[in-house]
């Protein structure tokens, strides 16, 4: 994506405002618009902005930072009257290096690790999100169709995900299916694999995309990983894979898994860390009520191929087509910051590689029926049970403090407990419904 190209766009679409995007630690998307007439500007010196009101950027003291628009990123936002091209940012201290807070910027430093020895990480993501129907003003979890896993017959959304896909397809993020989800108004838009930096902007850019789309259409869409009680819970399964070249370096054709050694090294590490960086790839109170037994979602410790109650699944690939084998993380949900998860998962997938990590046999049992002293023979833990308990084995995590650094790791935490101290805090009507008559 050539500067000359980006200029050339802008005059012939005639573009009369530039947003650029970025993240805050917590992966909500950030905008500063500039008139088009700016963008030389911005590409060349970058735009400054007060980052002490950003959620974990900065104090009052050190507010001042600059947003510097990545040309591969260029894309013509396809609604608004006023037409408008995005890029997304990275973000610079004053010091003209890249801010120690900026979550895009911590996956590139990750991504290096894999770089110097010419390899990269690619990822493919399954967005799984709720459509609600609104009340005026308000929101409510009132599912927008009565139908099931991959329903067609009733599925009232049909339209709306294919309008959905079309708008990312404008954006040019690849979809690789879309279809209606197991619980009654939940749907899921599988975003077709692509190195890591290029998949967390997409995942960033396809969150707004989906609620925009929903918004035209007077729905709410949510990413909340439990919105109702009693239905399955929204999941982002991540497939991952180490390629060289155009080389997959997870393959080998002569295991029963399909797996190189590289990839079991690498399977151990996200085992053994897992728990680790659970309050990065599940960051929510929220988050743990849907990691609980009966609805497909992880709860404990372990890998399989046909066992979709594993934390780590390997899916089966077309015949002779070994650029597909990969690994797919089942635990993250759609609300983390998509920087933050595949910079996490990396450095423990590379701890586990350089340390030549011994991994676990799979299991291909249904786990949630297998007794305790069964679980605790074959050596298979518990996901963190609370957002509390994450935070817990995060904050004496020494890999999660390599793959944020010390600025970050600290920022996220404090954020983190202070979302824990205002829901522990909280009387929820259960409480009321159990206790209040009985004591």
């Amino acid at each position: 994506m050539t500067t000359e190209y980006i200029f050339k766009s802008v005059t012939k679409r005639k573009i009369r405002f530039i947003d650029l995007w970025f993240s805050d630690i917590l992966g909500s998307v950030k905008n500063v618009t500039i008139p088009a007439s700016a963008l030389k500007k911005a590409l060349k010196d970058g735009i400054w902005f007060d980052g002490s009101s950003v959620e974990g950027f900065g104090r009052i003291f050190e507010s001042d930072m600059y947003l510097v628009p990545d040309p591969e990123t260029f894309a013509v936002i396809p609604w608004g009257e006023d037409r408008t091209a995005r890029f997304i940012c990275d973000v610079f201290a004053p010091d003209h290096k890249p801010a120690k807070v900026d979550p895009r910027s911590t996956l590139r430093n990750n991504l290096q690790l894999l770089q110097k020895n010419k390899m990269d990480l690619y990822v493919g993501a399954e967005l799984e999100f709720y459509l609600f129907r609104r009340d005026g003003d308000r929101v409510v979890p009132l599912p927008h169709d009565r139908v099931g896993y991959f329903d067609l017959g009733g599925d009232l959304a049909l339209k709306i995900r294919k309008e959905m896909c079309k708008r990312l397809q404008d954006f040019g993020i690849e979809i690789e299916a879309g279809h209606h989800e197991v619980g009654r108004g939940q749907h899921e838009i599988d975003l077709l694999y692509t190195d890591a930096l290029r998949m967390a902007d997409n995942i960033l850019t396809a969150r707004m995309v989906i609620k925009k789309v929903a918004e035209d259409h007077n729905l709410y869409a949510t990413f909340m990983p439990k919105p109702i009680f009693g239905a399955a819970g929204n999941g982002m399964h991540i497939h991952q894979s180490i390629f060289k070249g155009n080389r997959n370096q997870f393959a080998d054709q002569k295991d029963a898994y399909g797996l190189s050694q590289l990839a079991y090294y690498y399977l151990a590490g996200l085992l053994n860390h897992v728990r680790e960086i659970s309050a990065l790839i599940s960051p929510l109170v929220n988050s743990y009520k849907r990691l609980v037994s009966g609805f497909e979602a992880p709860v404990y410790i372990c890998w399989g191929r046909m066992n979709r109650s594993a934390l780590v699944r390997v899916p089966r690939i077309s015949k002779d087509n070994l650029n597909s084998t990969r690994l797919e993380l089942r635990s993250c949900d759609p609300s983390a910051n998509p920087y933050l998860i595949f910079a996490a998962i990396l450095r423990a997938g590379i701890e586990g590689i350089n340390n030549k990590s011994k991994y676990p046999k799979p299991v291909e049992e249904n786990v949630y029926k297998l007794e305790t002293n069964i679980l605790k023979d074959k050596g298979i833990d518990l996901l963190p049970r609370s957002l509390w308990e994450a935070l817990e084995y995060y904050r004496q995590s020494k890999l999660a403090r390599l793959a944020l650094g010390d600025d970050l790791f600290l920022r996220y935490y404090d954020v983190k407990m202070k979302e824990w101290d205002e829901y522990a805090i909280q009387v929820t009507k259960w409480e009321h419904d159990k206790y209040l008559e009985l004591y």
